[in-house]
């Protein structure tokens, strides 16, 4: 089935009653994943549903202030002492809440949070496929396909034709739970200028500024990014969001002698995402891996001109009834990569096509659709029908 929905056949279920619903995922960071998660509970919070949200661990600040939102841990457990004890609060959060319906997310919040639902009693466990298989060690993807296979999961969401494809070889047991409903997001446009945008996050004026919002992980490749800037002196590139390559990355930067044109904003709350995309001249996305792509998507309706790596992934969701909504080049090239960010820059037609392509994007990927996916999938399994 194609664009937001269920299995080909199964029609919306009418919600008969409120339901006490737990997204469960790794790490308490304002994210991709975290994102959906967000959005998706508060949709179904609008609809008159009891939404929780429970995270493995703190990372940031992002979620300290949401209501019904829990951690098992303050820092990610380093331990074994420390994670059995994350693993007991986990199972003590579980039957305190005893929600209707589960929603893991991410690959270990699908393997943990799934098999500790089953154990404190849980029923109607469905997890979403936020991670690439080829992102998940081996231990991990044997995990994962187990307990589909086995049942520990009832339902599992995909995002997209790509992602559904990469568990073709998967065990038709698993791929029976399977369900796509395509990200819907937040529309990140706003009315401010470039050069307000640029002021309030203290970026520099009067400069080509490119940019990206993503976690600081070597999936990503930001060093992509960051070479960028080497052989272009006119150029500045502004980073949102935080990892563990920052240190790297700075390192790289000093060593190419770009360190003062390399702007690290750390961590933004979506409405400082949209401020930031309205600074930027060009988002720029390197990623090695993607299930989606949530972040080009919200910079392309943005109508911000954006330069991708050329994943299949990306190129079927970045696209509109008027074509592509990006430019997609191989993205560990070096130098077909800074080529196609002068081409946009200095091709006046093909940046104003991929930017009118990419404003339909919110009619290909609406929130409001997603939500009704997910919450008609949760009743269904609810109630019990396949």
């Amino acid at each position: 089935m194609t664009g937001t929905g269920l299995r080909e056949g199964h029609q919306l279920a009418n919600v008969a009653a409120p339901r006490k619903i737990l997204f469960v995922q790794t790490q308490a960071e304002n994210a991709g994943a975290q994102e959906i998660s967000r959005i998706v509970g508060e949709g179904l919070k609008q609809r008159g549903h009891d939404v929780h949200h429970l995270f493995f661990f703190r990372r940031t600040a992002g979620f300290d202030n949401q209501p019904n939102t829990g951690f098992c841990a303050l820092e990610r457990p380093a331990n074994p002492v420390a994670f059995i004890k994350f693993l007991f609060n986990l199972y003590r959060a579980f039957r305190r809440i005893r929600p209707d319906a589960t929603l893991p997310l991410q690959h270990y919040g699908n393997v943990i949070g799934g098999v500790v639902a089953r154990v404190a009693g849980l029923k109607n466990v469905i997890v979403s496929t936020t991670s690439a298989p080829e992102m998940m060690n081996g231990a991990v993807r044997a995990a994962d396909m187990a307990c589909g296979y086995l049942g520990v999961y009832d339902k599992i969401i995909v995002n997209s034709k790509d992602t559904q494809q990469d568990y073709a070889s998967w065990p038709e047991r698993y791929k029976h739970r399977m369900f796509r409903i395509d990200h819907g997001f937040e529309d990140k446009t706003t009315n401010i200028s470039k050069t307000d945008a640029r002021a309030q996050l203290n970026l520099p004026q009067d400069i080509t500024l490119l940019g990206c919002v993503a976690r600081l992980h070597p999936a990503k490749l930001i060093s992509a990014n960051v070479a960028l800037l080497a052989d272009n002196p006119g150029w500045h590139y502004a980073h949102a969001g935080q990892g563990p390559e920052h240190e790297g990355l700075m390192a790289q930067a000093k060593q190419l002698g770009c360190a003062e044109r390399l702007h690290f904003l750390g961590e933004l709350n979506p409405k400082a995402v949209g401020i930031f995309l309205a600074a930027l001249d060009v988002f720029v996305f390197p990623s090695l891996s993607e299930t989606f792509g949530l972040a080009p998507v919200e910079a392309a309706q943005a109508g911000v001109p954006v330069v991708a790596n050329q994943l299949p992934v990306l190129e079927e969701v970045l696209q509109s009834e008027a074509g592509a909504c990006a430019v997609f080049v191989d993205a560990t090239n070096p130098e077909a990569f800074v080529a196609a960010v002068k081409q946009v820059l200095s091709d006046d037609t093909l940046r104003d096509g991929i930017t009118g392509s990419g404003r339909l994007l919110q009619k290909r990927y609406s929130l409001d659709a997603m939500v009704d996916a997910y919450e008609s999938l949760i009743e269904r399994q609810i109630q019990g029908r396949s």
